[in-house]
């Protein structure tokens, strides 16, 4: 059940970029918009399932909040700068990577044999997420508005701020429902302060990505879910599989321009995705 839950985040969270391209905006203004809708998701289902909330549960949420905010803003701009396909896929085995040394060296999860057949299906994984992402040089149709020192100094600090969102958690070791709200408030603070000066508040394509956020929302409550489940180096793994929707759909969807040599990379990276994905969920099962 654990690994069912844990595809629910996949298909969520691989729909956030194709969603947001939809919605439209710049990156304050979609990160803004998204956090607006995580916290109607939240203020919902405390509504609804009325957790108790103590001071742990509020610092570990505003905390994990406020890393998400700096993760989810830092992967906007990257979109921005090098598109969805290019993007999705690097950040997918950056973040597998961390998740995964957080599961092994802070929370002890893999045992004997399990560190060579997990270690194996991240460096899968990885191997696909980069090969998705792999440019042919020789298109002549190759855009010359990808700017790589942008994108890629903003995928360094969208890793570090999505792996302290779900580490800050997972350490807390707190109820998935009742963190969903104060991390939410801590999202919208994190996002305030990082578009303050642009104003997005006064922008139709922020409250546009409310319904961005309210995907996302539904995605966070199941990753955590999975994670008391099946651990956070399997539950996280399983949910980056959402590449394959986010990378393909911002081909056929967006129009992201591919070359047939690409699209080879494509095909071939998201297979390795979803091998390495199912080899860790079979190891830990």
């Amino acid at each position: 059940m654990g690994i069912l839950i844990a595809l629910i985040p996949a298909v969520a969270w691989g729909s956030i970029g194709l969603i947001s391209g939809r919605m439209g905006g710049t990156a304050r203004q979609q990160t803004l918009g998204m956090t607006m809708g995580a916290l109607v998701f939240g203020l919902v289902l405390w509504a609804v399932e009325q957790p108790a909330l103590s001071g742990k549960i509020w610092l570990i949420g505003i905390v994990s909040g406020l890393f998400w905010s700096i993760g989810q803003g830092q992967q906007f701009t990257s979109m921005k700068a090098v598109g969805i396909s290019r993007t999705t896929p690097i950040s997918t085995g950056m973040q597998l990577v961390a998740n995964a040394l957080a599961g092994v060296l802070l929370f002890s999860e893999w045992h004997g044999n399990m560190y060579w057949i997990g270690s194996i299906s991240v460096i899968v994984l990885i191997a696909g997420a980069v090969l998705t992402s792999l440019t042919d040089k020789t298109d002549p149709n190759r855009s010359a508005s990808e700017n790589w020192s942008v994108g890629i100094r903003a995928l360094i600090l969208s890793t570090v701020g999505y792996a302290g969102y779900t580490i800050v958690v997972h350490y807390g070791n707190v109820n998935a429902q009742a963190v969903v709200m104060p991390q939410a408030i801590g999202m919208l603070l994190g996002a305030l302060i990082w578009s303050f000066k642009d104003k997005p508040w006064v922008e139709k394509a922020t409250y546009r990505n409310i319904v961005t956020g309210l995907v996302w929302g539904v995605g966070n409550l199941f990753m955590f879910m999975a994670m008391a489940q099946i651990g956070q180096a399997v539950a996280y793994s399983l949910s980056q599989m959402g590449i394959v929707i986010s990378t393909f759909g911002s081909i056929y969807l967006l129009g992201e321009h591919k070359t047939k040599r690409e699209m080879v990379y494509v095909i071939v990276g998201s297979i390795l995705v979803i091998v390495g994905g199912v080899a860790l969920s079979l190891m830990k099962a």
